[in-house]
């Protein structure tokens, strides 16, 4: 039988040596396919150790007399296992050592299993000595720590703080099914305790995570799993039927699906480059009672057409009729959700940001073309980084300054910035996401 650690290492090592996405990797055959509890044990471990990269990396440097050759990489990651187990999971550390020794028979490194003890008992021994002086807002790249300082000097160790915590599972309740008190109420009723969001109206906040196939009624589409910063996104627009919407960037879906929970009878239009990432929507929007078909009507003249293209390329989608509304989610650094991708802080460099402004920039000022005189654009990241969101606007306003306008953002939520509001992650337990809706004039 194989050890679900020796599966959580090679997670790891694809992760931190070969720069793979942590969601991608654990969409594997190898992670799948192993049973319900195996799977949650290589996800909790993965996260985990992603999320405590860089503590691991000061305890290792501390272990190891010097670091592990290129390919013995491998052991490593078995060790970072360990080591997560014995200090964040605390799990007793007989079962810790023996498990994760045992995890090395998959590396057909027999040699590694002295190590890999000796290393972990170490720890165990000096553990005090170990940790001492690892908090919570220096584990993350030093770029990282000085950029999120320099943006907000008042808070940037809550911040980070917060970005280190478990993210909570949020769910978004189908309006057009159920209410929110009711599905509470179904939810008490399975034994499954959650509460109202304080500031989104469609929010349920769980108090423990669980198997969406234990949520009632999700697979008929009357809750959805998404954070309470991303389903503000919908509501913003104000979309009203009969209107012509683009989701510029829909992948996976989340907020495609909203918009169409909130108004009946819109034309929209869910576009996105990435093919693989579009299936996602499909799935999402085929729970929900819709078809799986590249367009479709339903019963409420509801119409949703779904494109695989990218959206600079107006040539390759755009047919000529401008559009009432369009919700822009940008790529972005996506440093404001790091809490939910771990491996964000061990993916992301520095260099990436200057590119995805440019990126920003790019898709803000070719999808203005398609929208309509009077129409709304939602300027939307999960950045907490003002280049990415502010001064993007305010340089955006500078181009088209007679046409465009910033309408302000009147809500309890975030922090109000000179152009669009900023959430801010240690917040009432929400995602870090920034919104800015823009309103094309009539010249």
């Amino acid at each position: 039988m194989v050890n679900p650690r020796s599966i959580a290492a090679d997670v790891l090592y694809q992760v931190i040596y070969q720069g793979k996405s942590l969601t991608a990797v654990l969409q594997s055959n190898a992670v799948i396919n192993r049973g319900e509890s195996d799977r949650a044990l290589v996800k909790d471990i993965c996260f985990g150790s992603l999320r405590w990269h860089f503590a691991l990396n000061q305890i290792l440097d501390k272990l190891l007399a010097k670091p592990l050759k290129k390919k013995d990489k491998d052991v490593e990651c078995v060790i970072r296992i360990g080591l997560y187990q014995l200090h964040y999971q605390q799990t007793a550390d007989h079962a810790a050592v023996n498990e994760t020794v045992n995890a090395c028979k998959a590396l057909k490194k027999n040699w590694s299993k002295g190590l890999v003890n000796g290393v972990l008992r170490r720890f165990i021994r000096d553990k005090e000595i170990l940790v001492e002086g690892i908090k919570p807002h220096t584990v993350f790249p030093l770029w990282l720590i000085r950029r999120i300082k320099q943006a907000w000097p008042e808070c940037w160790k809550d911040i980070l703080a917060a970005s280190n915590q478990r993210a909570p599972m949020t769910l978004r309740v189908n309006n057009r099914q159920t209410t929110v008190k009711k599905y509470i109420e179904r939810l008490h009723a399975e034994g499954i305790i959650a509460s109202r969001h304080p500031l989104v109206a469609s929010a349920i906040e769980l108090e423990k995570a669980v198997n969406v196939q234990q949520l009632p009624d999700f697979v008929t589409g009357q809750v959805s799993v998404q954070d309470a910063s991303a389903q503000l996104a919908a509501p913003l627009l104000d979309v009203q039927p009969g209107m012509r919407v683009l989701d510029a960037c829909a992948a996976p879906g989340g907020k495609t699906a909203h918009l169409i929970e909130l108004t009946q009878g819109i034309r929209l239009t869910a576009l996105d480059s990435s093919g693989s990432r579009l299936l996602k929507v499909k799935e999402n929007l085929y729970r929900m009672g819709y078809q799986s078909d590249e367009s479709f009507q339903d019963s409420s003249d509801q119409v949703l057409e779904i494109r695989e293209a990218d959206a600079n390329d107006l040539a390759a989608w755009y047919c000529g009729r401008p559009y009432d509304r369009i919700l822009l989610d940008v790529p972005c650094s996506a440093l404001g959700v790091m809490r939910r991708h771990p491996d964000i802080k061990v993916l992301r460099q520095e260099t990436d940001i200057a590119a995805l402004v440019e990126q920003q920039k790019q898709l803000l000022e070719k999808l203005w073309q398609v929208l309509k005189q009077g129409g709304y654009l939602l300027y939307a990241t999960c950045s907490i980084l003002p280049e990415e969101n502010e001064q993007q606007i305010a340089r955006f306003l500078r181009v088209y300054h007679k046409e465009a306008e910033v309408i302000p953002i009147r809500e309890p939520w975030g922090v109000a910035c000179t152009y669009g509001r900023q959430i801010l992650p240690q917040t009432n337990n929400m995602d870090g996401f920034y919104y800015c809706l823009l309103k094309k004039l009539v010249v």
